[in-house]
């Protein structure tokens, strides 16, 4: 994957463009690759942040004549950049800076002496804004994250310079130090760095037991932000009663994810995702967790309240880095619960900011470079743009209707096993007549109720109990019958049935 980005950003430099955005969280690494660059073009290399200023060479420990004195001040390495003959400067983090009309001009001058005379500009940053005097010279590349080689390599120097200095005792076996870095997959190089000496500084050793720990590390890593929230994968999809059609649609995708090569090599991608429509309290959101346990992979959930932010453009810059997040932590299972809260059509109440993340939303569904299956849920289809509902955007829309008899069956047997109830206690046949248009949900509840009745009537639960807890329910279905049959009548022929 890398060495395509650099083979793309080497025949950019060849072909003489000379301003180059390079996008990327791990400035080590596009330093690495640009350096590399400038090595097979026999080309100077010169580097610049704002803490050292521009110095000439490898980046890292240095002879003194390596810095260029004065230099800190963006401007000032600019106007020394025009000074050097041919070589490519790197400059990390300038696109703070652009906004600057001084800063702008010296690099328009910087690229334009590269029309005469051989290398380019080239720029590190996250979504770098580029102003509209720039725009037309310059040209995005992506740098893709680190790789497994780039994990183990760094787990390995952290053990060395440990050991160094301290005994250390690595006691795993290939397959668990495999584990181990498998985990870090996602997260920046410093980050993974962190994890892997925390673990080893803890109890001066590494062991199968800090699979655990780099798991926890990783999902607090993660969450720091607050833009998604790392979920554990604990239902099954035993825990979901009924839903046969989408159980088998979604067991034919997980031999994709299973074994990615084959299936390439078929000719399939990797899944898109599903959305999720219908009733409320019938098993959506389960479903997505579902899901993550039966194929083995992490689910982050995105909730659309942490999005918004009061400062303009805020919003926008909050969806992108969630967005990327997690693509970098693919392949993962990405729930987004209750869409039309996050995306929902109307006017401009929000001063346009809920249009522009679905927009962009939109975009990142059709383009997005990783192995990231989307779970999106909702339970009021009136509230979505139509876009959303157009085939393409999703793999597959489903429609989640209340359960019928056999189902409600299956989830009074879950719910009372879930309790420490024997189901054979329990006449199920029965309790599923009298549940009758009942939502998983609301089944669940009739449970718990029961049992608390039991409790405080110093007696086991048993069929009447829970029949007299159903009797005093009023299901959703009645009380909003009505809004129910225009949804079942909207996804009739505009869905696929779960069941």
């Amino acid at each position: 994957m890398r060495s395509d980005t650099q083979a793309q950003l080497e025949l950019l430099i060849r072909s003489r463009y000379a301003l180059i955005i390079l996008d990327t969280v791990e400035p080590a690494l596009a330093s690495q690759m640009v350096r590399e660059i400038a090595s097979a073009q026999s080309l100077h290399y010169f580097e610049w942040n704002r803490s050292k200023g521009l110095r000439r060479g490898m980046s890292g420990p240095m002879p003194a004549d390596g810095m260029i004195d004065g230099t800190q001040e963006p401007s000032k390495a600019l106007a020394e950049a025009e000074r050097e003959g041919a070589g490519i400067f790197l400059f990390r983090e300038l696109g703070g800076f652009l906004d600057d009309p001084l800063i702008a001009s010296h690099v328009l001058d910087v690229v334009g002496l590269f029309a005469v005379r051989r290398g380019a500009l080239i720029i590190t940053g996250q979504n770098v804004r580029i102003p509209d005097a720039l725009r037309p010279h310059a040209t995005t590349l992506r740098l893709a994250g680190p790789e497994y080689e780039d994990y183990r390599a760094m787990t390995e120097r952290v053990i060395r310079d440990l050991s160094a200095r301290m005994p250390v005792r690595v006691e795993l076996t290939a397959q668990e130090r495999m584990r181990i870095v498998n985990n870090l997959t996602g997260l920046t190089l410093i980050e993974a760095e962190k994890i892997i000496t925390k673990c080893i500084m803890e109890d001066g050793s590494l062991r199968a037991d800090d699979v655990g720990r780099v798991i926890v590390a990783k999902r607090e890593a993660v969450e720091q932000d607050g833009l998604l929230e790392y979920h554990p994968a604990e239902e099954s999809m035993s825990s979901v009663a009924g839903l046969a059609g989408l159980k088998g649609w979604l067991a034919k995708r997980k031999l994709v994810i299973s074994d990615p090569q084959r299936a390439a090599d078929f000719g399939l991608q990797y899944p898109k995702g599903v959305l999720l429509l219908g009733v409320p309290g019938c098993g959506k959101s389960l479903c997505a967790k579902a899901v993550a346990c039966e194929w083995g992979l992490p689910l982050l959930k995105l909730d659309p309240a942490n999005l918004y932010d009061k400062y303009i453009g805020d919003s926008e810059k909050n969806f992108k880095r969630a967005m990327q997040t997690a693509e970098r932590l693919a392949p993962i299972i990405l729930w987004i619960d209750e869409l039309e809260k996050a995306f929902a059509s109307g006017g401009e109440e929000d001063g346009g900011v809920s249009r522009r993340i679905f927009g962009t939303f939109l975009s990142w569904l059709q383009d997005r470079k990783g192995d990231v299956f989307v779970v999106a849920t909702s339970n009021d289809v009136a509230k979505l743009p139509p876009e959303f509902i157009r085939k393409g955007r999703f793999d597959e829309i489903f429609f989640v209707d209340l359960p019928g008899a056999p189902s409600r069956e299956e989830i009074f047997r879950i719910h009372l096993k879930k309790r420490k109830q024997d189901p054979a206690r329990f006449d199920l046949a029965a309790l599923a007549s009298s549940s009758d248009g009942f939502s998983g949900a609301e089944i669940e509840q009739a449970v718990v109720s029961g049992l608390f009745s039991a409790f405080t009537g110093n007696a086991m639960l048993d069929t009447r109990t829970l029949n007299d807890e159903l009797t005093r329910t009023r299901p959703l279905s009645r009380t909003m019958g009505e809004r129910l049959g225009a949804l079942r009548s909207w996804a009739n022929e505009r869905t696929v049935p779960a069941e």
